[in-house]
């Protein structure tokens, strides 16, 4: 018996996550482990749940969100705007209010590269006069 599922792929730096959302209780799993155990500040799991809040159905649907690469913050971004287009699957009339909330826009802000002859991207030697 299939299961409609609903997937989607967010990236945020140097982060990549790939949510699935199936019908059920409001159940959130990241790689395997409990939402609350893998994201322990609760300001950035409020952050994650927001579009699932603004529409509405996060008792409809469990997450399954696999997530790669960077630390918290660039995963927690990943989710959810993986999360956001995943609700645009479920129901296409969701995204004025989504679109509105800014989770559609994929924040493409990256590390600067490290530049020769300087210690960081921008940061200089310490100048020595002797």
């Amino acid at each position: 018996m299939a299961v409609t599922q609903y997937q989607a792929t967010g990236r945020r730096k140097s982060s990549v996550a790939r949510v699935r959302l199936v019908p059920g209780t409001g159940k959130f799993t990241c790689n395997d482990r409990n939402f609350v155990e893998y994201i322990p500040s609760a300001a950035i799991r409020l952050d994650v749940l927001q579009p699932l809040t603004l529409t509405g159905v996060q008792d409809q649907y469990d997450c399954l969100v696999n997530v790669q690469g960077g630390g918290i913050s660039g995963q927690a971004g990943a989710m959810r705007l993986g999360i956001a287009r995943a609700l645009l699957l479920v129901n296409p009339e969701f995204r004025s209010a989504l679109k509105r909330a800014g989770f559609l826009t994929r924040d493409s802000r990256e590390v600067e590269r490290k530049k020769y002859g300087l210690k960081k991207a921008r940061r200089s030697p310490q100048f020595s006069k002797r």
